[in-house]
C-alpha cells in the first residue's frame, strides 16, 4: 500500500470521517508546502508530550505540573457542590463555552453501547465511583449526568446512575440530567450556548 492510501486509511479512523473526506485530507496535505507539513509533524509529535490526562477529572489538558491536575480542577473558585459527568472532552468544552456552569467535571472517556454485557469496560467506571465518593465526603450536593440525548447516551446515563447509586444514597446527593428541552438525538458537541444554558437551568 502506497503512502496516499496508508494515510487515507489513518484519516478514515477519525470520528465522522468517511473514505472520500479522508482522501481529500491527503490531497490537501499534498498541496501544501514543506514548511506547513514540517510544522504539522512537529505539533503532532509534541501533542503527547505537552498534553496530559488530569488526575482528577480525566480530561485532556496542557500539563500544569501541579499534581497533574488541569486548570479547572485547580480552580478553588469553582462550586464543590456540583459534579458534572460528561462522555467526552469536547462535551466539557461546549458546556464551558456556555458559561452557565461553575462546578467540577468528570470525563467518562466514552459511552456504553446498548445491550453491552460488560459496560464498565467502555467508561472510567472505577475512577468515577472513586471521584464521586471523594467529592461527596467534601460536600458534593448534586451530580449532573450530561450525556448525549440519543439511545447510547441515555443508556450510558442509566448505567452511570446505577453505578453512583451507593454514593448517592449514602450521602443523600441529588442526581440529575440536562433539561429535556433539548431535541432527542442531540449531541452536546453541537449545542449552542443559549440552548445549553436552558438545559442546565431546567435540569431534572
Amino acid at each position: 500500500m502506497d503512502s496516499i492510501n496508508k494515510l487515507t486509511e489513518i484519516f478514515k479512523e477519525f470520528p465522522g470521517v468517511g473514505p472520500r473526506q479522508a482522501k481529500r485530507f491527503v490531497y490537501y496535505l499534498l498541496s501544501r508546502n514543506n514548511g506547513y507539513l514540517d510544522s504539522l509533524s512537529k505539533l503532532m509529535i509534541g501533542l503527547k508530550r505537552d498534553v496530559s490526562v488530569c488526575s482528577s477529572c480525566f480530561r485532556y489538558s496542557i500539563s500544569t505540573g501541579a499534581a497533574n491536575k488541569c486548570s479547572i480542577c485547580l480552580d478553588r473558585g469553582r462550586d464543590a457542590g456540583f459534579l458534572m459527568v460528561v462522555s467526552r472532552d469536547v462535551d466539557l468544552e461546549t458546556i464551558e463555552k456556555s458559561r452557565s456552569y461553575n462546578g467540577y467535571y468528570f470525563v467518562l472517556g466514552g459511552t456504553v453501547p446498548i445491550l453491552e454485557k460488560e459496560p464498565d469496560k467502555w467508561i472510567r467506571a472505577k475512577e468515577l465511583a472513586a471521584a464521586a465518593a471523594k467529592r461527596a465526603a467534601a460536600g458534593l450536593k448534586e451530580i449532573i449526568i450530561a450525556t448525549n440525548l440519543n439511545p447510547e447516551g441515555e443508556n450510558t446515563a442509566d448505567h452511570v446512575a446505577k453505578l453512583l447509586s451507593p454514593v448517592v444514597k449514602r450521602y443523600n446527593i441529588k442526581i440529575s440530567g440536562l433539561g429535556r428541552g433539548l431535541s432527542t438525538g442531540t449531541e452536546l458537541e453541537y449545542i449552542d450556548s443559549e440552548t445549553m444554558k436552558n438545559a442546565l437551568k431546567n435540569r431534572a
